[in-house]
């Protein structure tokens, strides 16, 4: 399939994201945006679906014809410190008085804190026959956008992982061009957990191609899925189906399976996009319906602090009904993985040594 897409220059240009080297302008977190990339087709999967014509036809367990990686990002464990007043007051102007009751009491007991919700998360999605990839910051105190030391969420983190959902590496804001940073943060995680991780997603979506890749790759990551625009949800080099970057500088691979990132919550909803929730669960559907005719892979990030009118996951469970509704394959981050790099890619890409 290689050796098919370096015959479309344009599809190959945009596949290994060529734009994106040596970068003369970036916005205030060093990333590359939307809105300085010459693609204007971003909702459109124009490299999957000329793979998909062809030849690509990937293959999902128990027969399903596209796959959804569920992810969340762990920013935030404990709620800011005004929460309990602010809290308070916005639960009881919608009039919802159990959350106004247990505002109050958010930053010293989990059963009232909002952001404590990994339990309430997994229920959810086993309803749907359904698992997730909960990525953790292990920042240390000093640390841009530190709220919680990884040692206190071992008994947490074991839960998770020993219940079949995974637990992978939240990079902070300097992780993705610090390859000691990484590795620091990867095996303090791995000592509070008491195991190997495999998969990555840094802060901000923070990320240089093909430089943070490189890095991954040589921290022993197996799969990354940061790769998405911060400002706008879509297909960042046309893909829906996971994929092994191409670094242009050195002709080769890089050992790393990419996920790409299709759907953020807070592109949508917050400061990028702005869409209101109808204008987002459109999109959201249209996003899905794509990948579905490409047999592909839609990745989305649901933060666990996401809240929406005054719903926590009223509205991700609502993607929940939509994508099981379709029989798809909603699985984690680790399973996809597992899943593509010995069912799929044997068959059509070639794999790093």
């Amino acid at each position: 399939m290689i050796e098919t897409l370096k015959q479309n220059e344009e599809l190959w240009n945009l596949f290994t994201k060529k734009e994106e080297y040596n970068l003369y302008f970036s916005d205030q977190y060093d990333r590359f945006p939307y809105y300085l990339s010459g693609q204007r087709n971003v909702f459109d999967p124009n490299v999957s679906r000329f793979l998909v014509e062809k030849g690509l036809c990937p293959e999902y367990p128990d027969g399903r014809k596209f796959a959804v990686c569920l992810t969340h990002d762990i920013d935030v464990v404990y709620p800011e410190k005004l929460y309990p007043i602010i809290g308070t007051a916005k639960a009881f102007a919608r009039g919802n008085f159990r959350d106004a009751i247990k505002a109050p009491f958010s930053r010293i007991n989990k059963r009232c804190n909002p952001c404590w919700n990994f339990r309430e998360i997994m229920e959810l999605e086993a309803k749907y026959n359904a698992k997730s990839s909960f990525y953790f910051m292990a920042l240390r105190p000093g640390e841009q956008d530190f709220n919680y030391e990884i040692e206190d969420l071992e008994a947490e983190l074991k839960y998770i992982s020993s219940h079949g959902w995974e637990v992978g590496l939240h990079g902070g804001h300097e992780s993705y061009k610090n390859f000691g940073d990484i590795l620091e943060k990867k095996q303090r995680l791995e000592r509070v957990l008491g195991k190997q991780i495999i998969g990555y997603r840094n802060h901000f979506l923070r990320f240089r191609v093909p430089d943070t890749w490189e890095l991954l790759s040589k921290a022993n990551f197996k799969y990354d899925t940061t790769f998405g625009y911060a400002d706008c949800a879509g297909f960042r080099n046309g893909m829906c189906h996971p994929f092994r970057p191409y670094n242009i500088n050195t002709g080769k691979q890089i050992d790393i399976l990419e996920l790409p990132l299709i759907v953020m919550d807070r592109t949508l909803l917050r400061s990028y996009m702005r869409l209101n929730v109808k204008q987002a669960w459109e999109l959201i559907k249209s996003l899905v319906d794509k990948v579905e005719q490409c047999n592909g892979v839609i990745t989305v990030l649901w933060h666990n602090n996401t809240n929406i009118e005054g719903e926590s996951l009223k509205y991700y469970e609502k993607f929940l009904k939509y994508v099981s509704g379709k029989n798809a394959w909603i699985a984690s981050g680790e399973e996809i993985y597992n899943w593509w790099s010995t069912n799929v890619e044997p068959k059509y890409w070639e794999v790093c040594p």
